[in-house]
């Protein structure tokens, strides 16, 4: 009997993590979905061979339970560019390269360029396609906060000085007393958090391992038990720990999943062409707010595009006037320090940028969308470097410079 109990615990474990109908059906047509891949403690390690995370950055939802964003009736049309993007040429300190060295350098694995609306160029590499979905990392962040500013618009969340523990109530007595949603956005709520991917003992591969549990609440849980670092609102430090707390927020205001949200509001209206897929906490559980996000090249620029166009989606004001300009501009502490980041946004520093008020989510590994409202520029980069950070050789944003200057 002792024997038989062990047996049905072992096909429950296995069954807690068996995907839906729907995504096995999925993974019949999917093309990578036989694709070798690593582990989730490789990647963070830095650990993957070359070819090996490429097969796991298209396969994430192998990794872990995934809720579907579903996508519009009707996919929103990108033509093809009258002008299509011509020879780029741009240096880096003493180096000049072009368009194809940034690709192999970055080990580039898909490139859109939308201007105005139109393909200029799009290319896939290492046997990806339209139909490959591709991780984001940490431009989940900015979807996450995007959905913040949905909910603003829809008065679910009343204002940004709210404090967090109106919506998130489980963190009542803990080191988020006293912060406020804003405070979340700009990473400032002063509680204690090492984002250090590589090291094992970190409160980011602690969070990871909440997520490996597949334990309900237990990313919460740990986010509860952080202890205080600073006031509130006075030292910016970056915490993918703060973007979970942010995707609870919204969970709580709008009374459901992150997954179901975007598609209301953002992916169905604007017309994604093809499902999205977000990772869980546990399995039919909560949406990891700060990573595990996957969708088509497309669907990434057009997410981009609805961005430029002000949140605009099916001729309905998604988003707050003025929200993307708050979002993505430098902000500014309770002390009056300044703060070269926005709401889970990154403003560029360098004169052009700034001239033309680019900004980009971005994302470990090499992930991007850079936008850029002055030249109706919209940029999405896949990479497949091995590392956490500092895989790129070439700054990604003397590109981005280099591809709106061409585009001018």
């Amino acid at each position: 009997m002792r024997y038989v109990h062990l047996e049905l615990l072992a096909i429950a474990v296995v069954c807690a993590f068996c995907p839906p109908l729907a995504a096995q059906a999925d993974s019949m047509t999917y093309p990578h979905a036989n694709d070798p891949i690593g582990t989730v403690r490789q990647m963070y390690d830095g650990a993957l061979t070359p070819e090996l995370a490429i097969n796991t950055f298209r396969n994430i939802d192998r990794l872990f339970p995934t809720r579907a964003v579903a996508h519009g009736a009707h996919p929103k049309p990108l033509p093809l560019s009258d002008t299509p993007l011509g020879p780029v040429h741009f240096r880096d300190g003493e180096k000049r390269y072009d368009l194809e060295q940034y690709l192999d350098l970055n080990r580039v694995a898909g490139l859109l360029v939308l201007k105005s609306g139109r393909i200029a160029l799009e290319r896939y590499r290492y046997g990806n396609t339209e139909r490959t979905r591709w991780m984001s990392m940490s431009v989940a962040k900015s979807i996450t906060s995007t959905l913040v500013g949905a909910a603003l618009a829809q008065h679910r969340i009343e204002s940004l000085s709210d404090p967090v523990t109106r919506y998130v109530t489980p963190l009542a007595g803990s080191a988020y007393d006293g912060v406020a949603v804003r405070d979340i956005l700009m990473m400032s709520s002063g509680v204690r958090w090492n984002e250090t991917y590589t090291d094992s003992s970190s409160d980011r591969r602690h969070l990871l391992e909440a997520q490996i549990s597949q334990h309900a609440g237990s990313a919460m849980k740990l986010m509860g038990a952080l202890p205080r670092a600073a006031k509130p609102g006075f030292v910016n430090n970056y915490s993918t720990g703060e973007t979970q707390v942010a995707g609870e927020i919204v969970r709580s205001a709008v009374g459901g999943s992150l997954a179901d949200y975007l598609s209301e509001r953002i992916w169905s209206r604007y017309a994604m062409e093809a499902d999205a897929r977000w990772w869980l906490d546990s399995p039919d559980g909560h949406e990891i707010g700060g990573s595990g996000f996957s969708a088509t090249l497309r669907d990434y620029g057009r997410f981009g595009q609805f961005i430029l166009d002000g949140g605009m989606a099916g001729g309905v004001q998604i988003l707050p006037k003025g929200w993307i300009h708050d979002a993505s501009t430098a902000k500014t502490l309770r002390d009056g320090k300044a703060l070269p980041y926005g709401y889970f946004w990154w403003p560029g520093t360098d004169p052009a940028a700034r001239r033309d008020g680019a900004f980009e989510a971005n994302g470990i590994f090499g992930q991007h969308i850079y936008i850029n409202p002055a030249r109706h520029l919209v940029i999405v980069v896949w990479s497949a470097q091995t590392k956490p950070t500092g895989g790129e050789v070439i700054d990604d944003w003397k590109f981005f410079d280099a591809v709106a200057e061409r585009l001018r």
